[in-house]
């Protein structure tokens, strides 16, 4: 720590000693920033299922130690030596390392390159960190489906993993697009939630959870998976002929137990979605979008707020499944 008051920050620090990882609340200098081209005075981030991971150790999502983790921020930049961004700008940032390899979200201020940062024009810093990488991953994945021409007259699409942050974004931002959103979730009770995002069908996820069949009955021509394993072979073993499955996930698993035949009997595409590395054009393309289709009222129905202070103690229980919707990190 060094500096004057003004130049002192909280940060939540990761270390490691051993196998035990530990998170600490601590005070900072902007001299113990990572390097960059622009600081931000961060006002808020999120929590994802990533950042559970990182907490808890229970996947090696920290590079280096110690590590500011958080793979999400918004605020204002405070000063900047980039040619797009000046002091005063909103901006956004997910991805690229941060809360990995680069000192991330969960801190007060940040410093980063500008080449990662995406101007926010009418999305708040907060409404962006309700998005988060979550809702901007389940953009991605609507954007994804669209370019491989599913169409919302052609049938119904199926979320996985609907309770959480990406499912819950892609319930909302589907149904603001027309489509008819079946959602499989693990926790019954949430079914009033899901149908007020505008999911018309819940299905029972132990449906899909199990060693199924190579080709199933067709059931929906599209869908956004964010489980994995033998989740994802089932939904594309029941996607009908020509769709689409966009996948961004693995909560269930890495693995794929399926065969080809969804995909050279019945011409299904399996898209890839990654956040992380995706080009900023279509980050742009995504946050513009989401500017245009989130409902900002079904936002704060599935939005919470915490404090920084809060975060470690929550991690866990997005690893149990526990977290519906999404989780704000309010820094002051």
């Amino acid at each position: 720590m060094s500096g004057n008051a003004d130049d002192q920050f909280q940060a939540l620090m990761l270390t490691k000693d051993g196998a035990a990882m530990k998170a600490d609340l601590v005070t900072l200098g902007e001299d113990a920033l990572m390097e960059g081209d622009v600081v931000v005075d961060v006002s808020h981030s999120c929590m994802n299922y990533k950042d559970g991971l990182a907490i808890t150790g229970a996947a090696p999502i920290a590079r280096t130690f110690p590590m500011i983790p958080g793979i999400d921020l918004a605020g204002r930049v405070r000063s900047s030596a980039h040619p797009d961004f000046k002091p005063g700008d909103a901006v956004v940032l997910n991805g690229y390392g941060l809360g990995e390899t680069h000192y991330g979200g969960y801190a007060s201020r940040a410093r980063v390159h500008g080449k990662w940062l995406v101007p926010l024009e009418n999305i708040t810093p907060f409404e962006a960190m309700a998005i988060g990488t979550a809702g901007y991953t389940a953009m991605l994945c609507v954007m994804a489906l669209e370019r491989h021409g599913v169409h919302q007259t052609e049938g119904q699409v199926l979320v996985t993993g609907a309770a959480g942050g990406v499912g819950s974004v892609a319930i909302s931002l589907l149904c603001a697009l027309g489509y008819s959103v079946a959602a499989s979730t693990g926790r019954p009770e949430e079914a009033d939630y899901l149908k007020s995002l505008g999911a018309d069908e819940i299905i029972d996820r132990n449906e899909l959870a199990g060693p199924g069949k190579p080709l199933g009955k067709e059931r929906w021509i599209g869908a956004i998976d964010t489980v994995g394993s033998y989740t994802l072979a089932n939904v594309l073993a029941q996607t009908r002929y020509g769709g689409c499955v966009a996948a961004c996930g693995l909560a269930q698993g890495a693995d794929l137990p399926v065969t080809v035949m969804p995909f050279i009997l019945r011409s299904v595409t399996l898209a890839g979605v990654d956040s992380v590395q995706a080009p900023m054009g279509l980050r742009r393309e995504a946050w513009l979008r989401l500017d245009q289709l989130i409902d900002r009222e079904k936002l704060k129905t599935m939005t919470r707020t915490v404090q920084l202070a809060d975060v470690p103690a929550l991690a866990p229980d997005f690893l149990a499944g526990k977290v519906k919707g999404r989780v704000v990190v309010e820094m002051h």
